[in-house]
């Protein structure tokens, strides 16, 4: 198998980078690959999860993560496999006193006498470079600055449209190009499983895979499995964390008795100098 090896199935989490925290279902579907379109975030706070996917042969699906079921549906709604059962009615068109804006133009605001400043101004306190060439460099032109009291474009204020009647509602029919077709998730031979991994960082395990057409048991068996270790899992992740901040104590006390040896040792060298002295001082009395 290699990444261009053809596939029924992909299913799982995509964490990239802080945008990409979602769940891949991408269905094969003649020999097209068609990507869910509803949004299914996943789980990203660093302990195990149990993800599950299944598809029913009535063409609706559900998606859970530790045996909890985030998203559901209808295949045909989710992914484009087929045309849209129904579409926009080409003879109907929408009437020209239709107002499908709920804002209009305040027609009696007026524009300030004072509103139209330029953008940019002449700097007034520049002055011509005493080596510049206007044979070469052209004509001396002072520099402009952003005008200050530049306040932009005007626009009127807006006030509700007294005229407003919501977006207009396009007559459907159906369409004639949609087909049904019962195939849609029927796949045979599922025989084989591939992991697509691109990973930055080491420590990501997989493991207890199943592909099963009865949900209890699969229910059954995540329990088993996953429900058994995500407890024992949260402790111990408990267990590391005081630890760490055991040795982050351990260390900060270590720094603030260090700090304070260093501290004690310019007092003594102090109190021996005084010592020194005072022996000196008898020293010299002695001789006299």
């Amino acid at each position: 198998m290699s990444g261009e090896s053809q596939y029924y199935i992909m299913f799982g989490p995509d964490i990239c980078g802080s945008d990409t925290k979602k769940v891949h279902i991408i269905l094969n579907y003649k020999s097209k690959f068609y990507p869910n379109k509803k949004q299914i975030r996943c789980k990203v706070d660093g302990f195990t999860h149990l993800y599950t996917l299944i598809l029913r042969p009535d063409h609706t699906y559900e998606v859970k993560i530790d045996n909890e079921i985030v998203a559901s549906g209808i295949l045909e709604d989710d992914w484009d496999f087929l045309p849209p059962r129904k579409i926009n009615d080409p003879t109907v068109k929408k009437p020209e006193n239709w107002e499908d804006e709920p804002e209009i133009d305040d027609p009696e605001d007026t524009k300030p006498e004072d509103w139209n400043v330029d953008e940019y101004i002449v700097d007034n306190s520049a002055e011509r470079p005493k080596d510049w060439d206007d044979v070469k460099q052209g004509v001396w032109q002072p520099p402009l600055l952003r005008n200050p009291l530049y306040r932009g474009e005007w626009q009127p204020r807006k006030i509700p449209n007294p005229n407003y009647r919501g977006i207009w509602p396009h007559p459907q029919i159906e369409n004639p190009a949609y087909v049904p077709d019962e195939s849609i998730s029927v796949y045979e031979n599922l025989s084989v499983i591939g992991l697509d991994l691109w990973q930055v960082r080491s420590g990501t395990i997989f493991d207890n895979f199943l592909i099963t057409d009865d949900e209890t048991y699969a229910e059954e068996f995540g329990d088993e499995t996953w429900g058994e270790t995500k407890y024992p899992e949260q402790k111990m992740n408990q267990k590391l964390i005081e630890e760490e901040k055991k040795r982050e104590r351990a260390k900060e006390e270590e720094e603030r008795r260090r700090m304070g040896r260093t501290k004690e040792m310019p007092k003594k060298t102090a109190s021996r100098r005084r010592q020194q002295s005072s022996q000196t001082l008898v020293a010299k009395k002695e001789e006299l």
